[in-house]
């Protein structure tokens, strides 16, 4: 039987909330002991503990492996498959050089980040279950708003990158079989819209699972899939560096005067192609805007900030080896005309059922990756509706659905339509704008600074009480303010890069 979602504050009851504080309030509502067992009734909190956290919700069960699948899931989402090309516009100092320093920044604020998952006291202080939370606990004000206008916001257009990504991985199995049957005569073209509706529909089946975490299978089977078709992404890399036996590439990335498929390289495009680079790298590692959600699943002792700590180690080392080889790799083989897409622009013809497997593996990633990344968005909507309409059946009220073979399923209306509306409109954005490399930059560089640095850095130094003027607050300034710099470049690049591919865009036309 599914547990009763987190999103409900409380349990309806002849058409009111029961406000549960205290520990006999929740055995009385959630377990229920019988009178005669002397033991519950003379010691409830020894009872309490077993069931219930320090803050009376459900156990928390996450691990060590639990919390680097989430992390790995999220970080290594689609975004791999064009560090080839973001390599091959900086070129082989630049492009490993940036890329490592963005793990570096990654692991050092996410570290940051997880000890502003309780405030005060790291292993007793009251929990800030979302990013939001420990926002307001520690900064307040009108920056809450700002964190949830920009958080929100990316994972909004998370959802949408993640539906182009994936329906190009389809249309690529599709025009691989195509192209083997012609024998590479026939190019074809199809559209996207169909396959951005298939994925949409799969997204709304499951949408529907009521809390984060209860999607952990789903993130090991995503990064299952996502070391398959990295690890394809690669070995196809090898095999053509071999068959070339030579790199291919340069020092300084993309030449003036390059002949690609979008035109000729001009040297404003180069500069422009290089900005949208680093955007494309910012969204490799996006995983912060969920981390305190991810670590909201983590069981204690020991405290979770150290759980967390190990995992995105362990996780970062691991994603940063595969973005290295594949990226190197990719540019290695292609050279200046790495294609946007490693695995779907094409690059690749043979071997066939390789390539097939390794866009499988990308559509079943990103179907998990879509939900660690939708589920905090989906409970903040849920949250806030049960506070605003506490006696509304429709919001609050939840239905027990028999089903076979699985148990009882806790149906609530509200949850069924605000979801499903929100998938049809992100498929829906998804079809008018289907600009893979640009639509990462953007969301790379929307991200990064104020998600990944700023809000983590401003949030330690008031936990912490970092005096100004010190040497460790002068530090975290110069990091907060080179990347938000980084940020900047990488926008303008990417929003140019918008610019140029809307002079030859129609909408829900576009074909591939």
């Amino acid at each position: 039987m599914l547990p009763r979602s987190r999103t409900m504050p409380s349990r309806i009851h002849h058409g009111a909330v029961e406000e549960r504080h205290d520990v006999r309030h929740y055995l009385q509502v959630e377990v229920q002991p019988k009178a005669h067992i002397e033991t519950e009734a003379t010691n409830p909190q020894a009872n309490y503990s077993n069931c219930f956290d320090d803050d009376g919700r459900l156990k928390r069960t996450g691990n060590f492996w639990t919390t680097s699948s989430h992390i790995i899931t999220a970080v290594i989402g689609s975004g791999v498959l064009s560090l080839a090309w973001a390599i091959a516009q900086l070129g082989w100092v630049a492009g490993p050089t940036v890329l490592i320093l963005f793990a570096l920044v990654n692991l050092y604020t996410a570290n940051l980040l997880s000890q502003c998952y309780r405030s005060g006291d790291p292993v007793t202080g009251q929990r800030n279950y979302t990013y939001m939370d420990a926002v307001k606990a520690n900064l307040g004000g009108k920056k809450v708003i700002f964190c949830g206008l920009i958080q929100y916001l990316n994972l909004f257009g998370v959802a949408i990158g993640y539906t182009i990504a994936a329906s190009v991985s389809m249309m690529a199995i599709k025009r691989s079989n195509c192209f083997q049957k012609s024998g590479g005569k026939d190019p074809c073209h199809m559209s996207s819209n169909g396959y951005m509706i298939t994925f949409g529909i799969i997204e709304v089946l499951f949408s529907q699972i009521p809390d984060f975490d209860q999607v952990w299978w789903l993130s090991i089977v995503a990064a299952i899939m996502s070391f398959t078709y990295s690890t394809a992404g690669l070995g196809l890399g090898i095999g053509k560096v071999a068959g070339n036996r030579s790199f291919k590439g340069s020092l300084t990335g993309i030449s003036i005067g390059t002949l690609t498929s979008a035109g000729t390289v001009t040297g404003t495009q180069k500069l422009w192609r290089s900005l949208q680079a680093l955007g494309a790298i910012a969204f490799a590692y996006s995983f912060s805007i969920i981390l305190l959600e991810i670590q909201d699943t983590i069981r204690s002792p020991p405290a979770e900030y150290k759980t967390m700590k190990k995992a995105t180690l362990f996780s970062i080392i691991v994603t940063t080896t595969f973005y290295l080889l594949c990226g190197c790799m990719g540019y290695a083989a292609f050279g200046d005309l790495a294609p946007n897409n490693l695995l779907t622009g094409f690059g690749f013809y043979n071997p066939y059922w390789l390539i097939d497997i390794a866009n499988a593996a990308i559509v079943v990633h990103l179907v998990g990756a879509y939900q660690v990344f939708c589920q905090p968005l989906f409970a903040f909507v849920e949250k806030w509706s049960a506070k605003k309409w506490p006696k509304s059946d429709l919001v609050t009220a939840e239905y027990e659905i028999p089903i076979p073979f699985w148990g009882v399923y806790q149906l609530n209306l509200f949850r069924l339509v605000w979801r499903t509306l929100f998938v049809v409109l992100t498929t829906l954005i998804s079809m008018l704008l289907p600009f893979f490399n640009d639509v990462v930059g953007i969301l790379g560089a929307m991200g990064f600074w104020p998600l990944t640095v700023y809000f983590p850095i401003e949030m330690y130094k008031a936990q912490k009480k970092i005096g100004r003027g010190t040497t460790r607050w002068l530090g975290l300034q110069i990091l907060n303010v080179s990347c938000f710099f980084i940020t900047l470049v990488a926008a303008i690049g990417s929003v140019a890069g918008v610019v140029l591919d809307l002079k030859t865009y129609k909408p829900f036309k576009t074909r591939y």
